[in-house]
């Protein structure tokens, strides 16, 4: 008998083309479909920020929720590469680097990621194949 599928949930930035990219990079080079995408400007997104301390109007991070256990920042970020192919699985192997280091890192890109990659108007429309990956 199989265990049913457990999902994580990557609660992301609709509007900034930097996260619409790893959305986009997820979908093809996961390892195997078990992450939900929730755009933090939809209803539940908002909620969830909310309850894990992020603004959703001005979002500092993105949220990676798995196992019922919610990850900002570079941990989110590890956390997540560790689903992946391809050349961002490399990301797990800042894990060893100090925690209060990554997350500068983290937090300068983040901070100017409009700036640097721009901004979109509108939200992700999901493939017919993976529609049923995004919670809306």
């Amino acid at each position: 008998m199989t265990q049913p599928q457990e999902w994580a949930v990557w609660v992301f930035d609709s509007c900034c083309v930097l996260c619409d990219g790893g959305v986009q990079y997820t979908l093809k080079h996961e390892k195997a479909a078990r992450i939900k995408f929730v755009s933090i400007q939809s209803e539940t997104g908002r909620n969830l920020a909310v309850t894990h301390g992020i603004d959703p109007d001005d979002p500092d991070s993105f949220l990676f929720i798995e196992n019922g256990v919610a990850l900002e920042k570079s941990d989110a970020l590890i956390a997540l590469s560790r689903h992946l192919n391809g050349p961002a699985r490399m990301v797990a192997w800042a894990e060893p680097l100090p925690k209060g280091l990554r997350d500068f890192v983290y937090g300068m890109i983040a901070r100017h990621r409009y700036r640097l990659f721009g901004r979109k108007d509108s939200c992700i429309v999901p493939r017919p194949e993976h529609a049923h990956r995004f919670i809306l």
